[in-house]
Protein backbone atom coordinates (compact mmCIF):
# COMPACT_ATOMS: atom_id res chain seq x y z
CA UNK A 1 0.00 0.00 0.00
CA UNK A 2 1.44 3.23 -0.84
CA UNK A 3 2.44 5.88 2.11
CA UNK A 4 -0.16 8.70 2.23
CA UNK A 5 1.59 12.32 2.42
CA UNK A 6 -2.10 14.07 1.38
CA UNK A 7 -4.03 12.72 3.73
CA UNK A 8 -6.77 14.61 5.13
CA UNK A 9 -7.14 13.88 8.93
CA UNK A 10 -10.66 14.40 10.40
CA UNK A 11 -11.19 16.00 13.63
CA UNK A 12 -10.72 12.39 15.60
CA UNK A 13 -10.01 8.99 15.52
CA UNK A 14 -13.42 7.99 15.57
CA UNK A 15 -13.70 10.06 12.54
CA UNK A 16 -11.39 7.76 10.22
CA UNK A 17 -13.27 6.39 7.69
CA UNK A 18 -11.79 2.88 7.89
CA UNK A 19 -13.80 0.20 5.94
CA UNK A 20 -16.97 -1.37 8.23
CA UNK A 21 -16.61 -4.71 6.11
CA UNK A 22 -12.53 -5.19 6.69
CA UNK A 23 -10.44 -5.89 10.05
CA UNK A 24 -7.44 -4.14 8.34
CA UNK A 25 -5.48 -1.80 10.23
CA UNK A 26 -4.84 1.72 8.71
CA UNK A 27 -1.86 3.72 10.76
CA UNK A 28 -0.99 7.06 11.38
CA UNK A 29 2.39 8.23 11.70
CA UNK A 30 2.90 12.09 13.40
CA UNK A 31 6.06 13.84 12.14
CA UNK A 32 7.62 17.10 12.61
CA UNK A 33 6.98 19.41 9.95
CA UNK A 34 9.10 19.72 7.60
CA UNK A 35 12.29 22.88 7.75
CA UNK A 36 11.71 25.07 4.99
CA UNK A 37 15.32 25.89 5.22
CA UNK A 38 16.62 22.35 5.23
CA UNK A 39 13.51 20.60 3.88
CA UNK A 40 13.99 17.91 6.38
CA UNK A 41 11.96 17.56 9.58
CA UNK A 42 12.91 19.94 12.37
CA UNK A 43 13.23 17.36 14.71
CA UNK A 44 16.30 14.49 14.67
CA UNK A 45 14.29 11.76 15.75
CA UNK A 46 11.62 12.14 13.14
CA UNK A 47 15.09 12.01 10.75
CA UNK A 48 16.10 9.48 12.18
CA UNK A 49 12.66 6.71 11.73
CA UNK A 50 11.52 8.50 8.69
CA UNK A 51 13.85 5.58 6.67
CA UNK A 52 12.69 2.45 8.90
CA UNK A 53 9.35 3.61 8.43
CA UNK A 54 9.12 4.20 5.14
CA UNK A 55 10.77 1.05 4.42
CA UNK A 56 8.32 -1.04 6.28
CA UNK A 57 5.62 0.65 4.34
CA UNK A 58 6.43 0.30 1.27
CA UNK A 59 5.98 -3.17 0.99
CA UNK A 60 3.51 -4.25 -1.29
CA UNK A 61 1.87 -5.97 1.40
CA UNK A 62 2.18 -2.98 3.89
CA UNK A 63 -1.13 -1.19 5.05
CA UNK A 64 -1.62 2.41 4.17
CA UNK A 65 -0.28 4.74 6.32
CA UNK A 66 -0.64 8.39 6.50
CA UNK A 67 2.23 10.46 6.97
CA UNK A 68 0.69 13.59 9.26
CA UNK A 69 2.93 16.65 9.81
CA UNK A 70 2.31 18.44 13.25
CA UNK A 71 3.55 21.80 12.59
CA UNK A 72 7.10 23.61 13.40
CA UNK A 73 8.30 24.00 16.28
CA UNK A 74 6.65 26.73 17.88
CA UNK A 75 3.14 25.11 16.84
CA UNK A 76 4.21 21.91 17.68
CA UNK A 77 5.15 22.81 21.14
CA UNK A 78 1.41 24.86 21.96
CA UNK A 79 -0.97 22.62 24.62
CA UNK A 80 -3.49 23.57 22.21
CA UNK A 81 -2.12 22.04 19.26
CA UNK A 82 -4.44 19.55 17.33
CA UNK A 83 -2.23 17.04 17.51
CA UNK A 84 -1.91 17.05 20.97
CA UNK A 85 -5.68 17.83 21.98
CA UNK A 86 -7.67 15.48 19.39
CA UNK A 87 -5.37 12.81 18.48
CA UNK A 88 -3.26 12.68 21.94
CA UNK A 89 0.06 13.04 20.45
CA UNK A 90 2.47 14.24 22.83
CA UNK A 91 5.69 13.49 21.21
CA UNK A 92 7.22 13.21 17.89
CA UNK A 93 7.18 10.55 15.96
CA UNK A 94 4.81 8.58 16.87
CA UNK A 95 3.06 5.96 14.80
CA UNK A 96 -0.94 4.56 15.85
CA UNK A 97 -2.67 1.49 14.41
CA UNK A 98 -6.27 2.31 14.17
CA UNK A 99 -8.75 -0.75 13.49
CA UNK A 100 -12.37 -1.46 14.19
CA UNK A 101 -13.51 -2.98 16.88
CA UNK A 102 -16.91 -3.72 17.77
CA UNK A 103 -17.92 -1.38 15.07
CA UNK A 104 -16.18 1.80 16.24
CA UNK A 105 -12.42 2.83 15.46
CA UNK A 106 -10.27 2.77 18.20
CA UNK A 107 -6.74 2.94 18.66
CA UNK A 108 -4.96 -0.54 19.22
CA UNK A 109 -1.42 0.13 19.09
CA UNK A 110 1.40 2.94 19.19
CA UNK A 111 5.10 3.52 18.82
CA UNK A 112 6.57 6.51 20.19
CA UNK A 113 9.97 8.16 18.79
CA UNK A 114 12.60 5.55 19.77
CA UNK A 115 10.75 2.46 19.82
CA UNK A 116 9.97 3.43 16.12
CA UNK A 117 13.87 1.99 15.69
CA UNK A 118 13.28 -1.29 16.84
CA UNK A 119 12.86 -3.18 13.92
CA UNK A 120 10.95 -5.97 15.91
CA UNK A 121 8.37 -3.71 17.66
CA UNK A 122 7.91 -1.85 14.23
CA UNK A 123 6.95 -5.18 12.46
CA UNK A 124 5.16 -7.00 15.28
CA UNK A 125 2.90 -3.60 15.20
CA UNK A 126 2.40 -3.52 12.00
CA UNK A 127 1.48 -7.09 11.27
CA UNK A 128 0.03 -8.48 14.39
CA UNK A 129 -3.18 -9.92 13.69
CA UNK A 130 -6.73 -7.48 13.90
CA UNK A 131 -7.68 -6.87 17.03
CA UNK A 132 -11.23 -7.16 16.32
CA UNK A 133 -10.28 -10.98 15.36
Amino acid sequence: MPILTDYKLPKSAEALDLPVESNSPFFVSFHASRDPNTGAPWCPDVRAALPPLEAAFSADSAPPVAFIEVGQRPEWRDPKNVYRTNWNVHSTPTLVRYERVGGQVKEVGRLEEAEILDSKRLKDLITRPSASL
